[in-house]
């Protein structure tokens, strides 16, 4: 609560300041080089995680390896994220030379904000706290836990600032649960000479045995790559209930679906599974702008992917 407090009070200015810098960074091509040492340093390790995954391009170095080689790392533009809660902490501050010396931006999250790093900082964001959780007020633990939501609010300010999108996560996490949610329709669907196709006047024994060969219950009915319509499954057993053995002197424009579902290659396959899931059907066709066919997706396609 204090930390939010003083983002909305005496600190907003230079955590706003802070989103800038990091701004200016990116659009200059630069990364965001967080370091830290000891608890501050696994908290560094996991803001420059966030950072990369919400789209701001980020690496953790080691204080102590950076004087001895790892300063190679920097490159001019990038900004520099200090984390110390004494300010103090002698492996950082003796990278201050240097990195004034290449003109690197540096924000500090300090705990103290009279300190050495915090003074030579660009920006100086407060992290102090009343009291360590640690029963002697030693170990660093609220403090870092501060720390950690301070670099969590920043990546997620910047990315909004910079108009990430859902699309621009899925694209980052291409691997593991999120990655499967994010996926996008295009990523699953069948295309090309998967997708069953037939043509309005398309004889009906010719619609089952393309609907039968391409194994999705379904064909498109299409005119010139144009969407005209679906035929289902259960549109056969609807038309042969009605037409019993006339049913075959029929062609696909007497019985499709002209009105099928569609989705644009470009959704979310979540999108999808909710419209599928909604109106009750186990096939979506996927149409450009112009509504020429681009592939089908079914449901089987979805399963597996921790949606279903």
């Amino acid at each position: 609560m204090a930390l939010a407090d003083r983002l909305e009070g005496r600190m907003a200015t230079p955590f706003t300041d802070a989103i800038e810098l990091i701004l200016r960074c990116a659009q200059a091509n630069g990364r965001v080089v967080v370091t830290g040492m000891g608890k501050s340093g696994i908290i560094a390790q996991k803001i420059a995680a966030t950072l990369s995954s919400t789209g701001t391009p980020a690496l953790f170095l080691h204080p102590a390896e950076a004087v001895h080689g790892d300063l190679g790392v920097l490159m001019p533009g990038d900004v520099v994220i200090a984390l110390s809660s004494s300010g103090e902490t002698e492996e950082i501050l003796r990278l201050l030379a240097t990195l004034k010396r290449k003109g690197d931006g540096l924000i500090s999250f300090c705990c103290n904000l009279s300190s050495t790093l915090a003074g030579a900082s660009d920006v100086a964001l407060d992290c102090s706290v009343e009291r360590e959780a640690c029963g002697l007020n030693l170990a660093p633990t609220a403090s870092t836990t501060t720390m950690l939501a301070l670099g969590d609010a920043l990546a997620v300010a910047v990315s909004l600032r910079k108009g990430f999108r859902a699309e621009d996560f899925a694209d980052l996490h291409p691997g593991g649960k999120l990655g499967k949610q994010l996926a996008l329709v295009r990523d699953l669907m069948h295309s090309g000479e998967a997708v069953p196709a037939v043509g309005p006047s398309t004889p009906m024994p010719d619609v089952i045995f393309e609907m039968s060969s391409k194994r999705l219950g379904i064909t498109t009915v299409q005119e010139d790559g144009k969407l005209c319509g679906v035929f289902s499954d259960g549109d056969l057993r609807r038309l042969l209930e009605r037409e019993g053995g006339g049913a075959l002197a029929r062609s696909a424009r007497d019985a499709m679906n002209q009105k099928p579902s569609t989705i644009a290659a470009s959704e979310l396959a979540a999108t999808a599974l909710a419209i599928l899931e909604k109106r009750k059907i186990t096939s979506l066709i996927v149409v450009d702008a112009d509504g020429k066919v681009e592939g089908v997706l079914h449901l089987h396609d979805l399963w597996g992917m921790e949606l279903i």
